[in-house]
């Protein structure tokens, strides 16, 4: 069975979606570890309500960037993981834990990209874009993570409309709906593929 080690800076819906997508068997995997860099994270509170090790790592703790990557590289070498899945996180992967795990880390964001990707866009930051510009669709994108922001291959997209009279949240609100779906969806997919 593979392990997805999730990192999350935040409420960690996403990750809740990943832990129960694996207990009831729609993906072959288990979560081994989750790790964020922001102490307060519900992710955190949620992977210890399903017994799983969490794992806090920022630049307060570790100042030294290199320190920071080499705990970073054990944490998920402990755990024998087999693919990362960035859920809200909001930090970028240093460049060896990159090399380690090339190819198999991903990130899932609210919109299409390219559209409405980099640094800042994240968040009801994304909605508020996608209605400014008129979009009539907006959705979910899982792609590989580089060292860039949002800018890794594409791995796949679900369209999500953009209905007249959205708000910023209305829209977050249906496109997080369909992400815990579409995640478990191809994660049980991408789990088969990855060594």
């Amino acid at each position: 069975m593979k392990k997805i080690a999730v990192f999350a800076s935040h409420n960690g819906s996403d990750l809740q979606a990943v832990i129960d997508g694996c207990k009831a068997g729609k993906i072959n995997a288990s979560v081994c570890c989750v790790l964020s860099n922001n102490a307060d994270a519900f992710a955190l509170q949620r992977a210890k309500d399903a017994g799983i090790d969490t794992y806090c790592i920022n630049a307060s703790l570790y100042p030294d960037p290199d320190e920071l990557d080499r705990v970073t590289l054990d944490i998920l070498q402990k755990h024998e993981t087999n693919l990362i899945l960035l859920a809200g996180y909001l930090k970028k992967i240093g460049l060896p834990v990159l090399r380690a795990y090339e190819n198999r880390i991903f990130n899932i964001h609210p919109a299409l990209l390219p559209k409405f990707g980099g640094k800042g866009m994240y968040g009801i930051n994304v909605h508020k874009a996608v209605i400014e510009a008129g979009e009539t669709f907006s959705g979910v994108t899982i792609h590989r993570v580089n060292a860039e922001y949002d800018s890794g291959d594409i791995v796949v997209q679900a369209k999500v409309p953009v209905l007249p009279g959205d708000t910023p949240e209305k829209l977050a609100a249906r496109i997080l709906e369909r992400e815990h779906t579409f995640l478990v969806e191809i994660l049980s997919k991408i789990t088969m593929e990855v060594e």
